[in-house]
């Protein structure tokens, strides 16, 4: 369980500089294997942490700090992950915001932080608020998102919500999926050897040639090029004559695709016979 752990116990600090008593009775199970521990307190800029990016970013990383030390002395060595997750508080709506242009900014600065110390970092991005897949959807999940990893993060948690946690959506998922495509394409960067600036191609083909037809255009451009499953790039015609769908119905068209193709995979008996006894073991506690 340790090399291949199949969860991980996320210690969630209580914003602001508090622990939850169950939170930390986990850790003394879970930290005998042990398993990996995130530690990721959700502090709100304006209500639970102070109003200012800078004054939250502060308290969040003395709670993760905290954390650390909780995990350390209940067993030294325990890995654990530097959580990035603070989020503002909208004084208009009274909600928590999910993916304003702060939620980038405080991923990138936590990020940081967390690199100061050494540690794997975990943030909240590539999320929304919207509630549906939709154009607000799309800015704040790609923009977010496209700020985090920039910022060298190592885990992306929470894919599926949308709304603020008060719902998650399969549909919301395979789009961030086409998100997290487009984002991790252009973090792969490219290639600056001869081969990739093909000066000598260049020369070769000359003033008013094409490129399309040479064997170097074969052997690149599927490499290149990033090619996705939801976003349109069709002529406006073709378009049209498909009855002109929009992002959000492209999208379900996957999700309801991917749903009917799944062939689930029978558990093995054994497994099967111990998830069993975990829910029994269950039932008992709750009687």
């Amino acid at each position: 369980m340790a090399k291949y752990p199949p969860a991980y116990p996320f210690l969630e600090p209580i914003s602001p500089l508090r622990f939850a008593r169950v939170g930390i009775d986990v850790l003394f199970e879970t930290c005998r294997i042990p398993l990996p521990v995130p530690i990721g307190p959700m502090a709100q800029m304006g209500m639970s942490a102070p109003g200012t990016l800078a004054g939250t970013i502060a308290q969040e990383t003395a709670e993760v700090l905290a954390g650390l030390c909780v995990t350390q002395l209940i067993r030294a060595g325990t890995p654990v992950c530097f959580g990035g997750i603070c989020h503002a508080f909208d004084m208009r709506t009274t909600q928590m915001i999910f993916s304003g242009p702060e939620q980038g900014m405080m991923a990138t600065a936590t990020t940081e932080m967390g690199k100061h110390y050494g540690l794997p970092v975990y943030i909240n991005v590539g999320l929304t608020d919207s509630k549906i897949v939709d154009a607000q959807a799309g800015l704040e999940c790609a923009a977010s998102l496209l700020a985090g990893a920039l910022a060298g993060a190592d885990i992306f948690g929470h894919m599926g919500i949308c709304g603020v946690d008060q719902a998650s959506s399969l549909e919301m998922l395979t789009f961030q999926d086409e998100a997290i495509g487009y984002v991790e394409r252009m973090l792969r960067g490219f290639d600056l050897d001869d081969e990739h600036l093909a000066l000598d191609l260049i020369d070769e083909v000359g003033p008013g040639g094409v490129f399309i037809d040479q064997p170097h255009t074969g052997r690149h451009f599927r490499k290149e090029l990033w090619m996705p499953t939801l976003l349109d790039r069709e002529y406006y015609a073709a378009w049209e004559s498909a009855g002109r769908p929009t992002t959000a119905q492209r999208t379900r068209e996957r999700m309801l695709d991917m749903l009917g193709s799944y062939q689930e995979r029978p558990v093995e008996e054994r497994a099967s016979q111990d998830m069993a006894k975990v829910v029994q073991a269950a039932k008992r506690l709750q009687a």
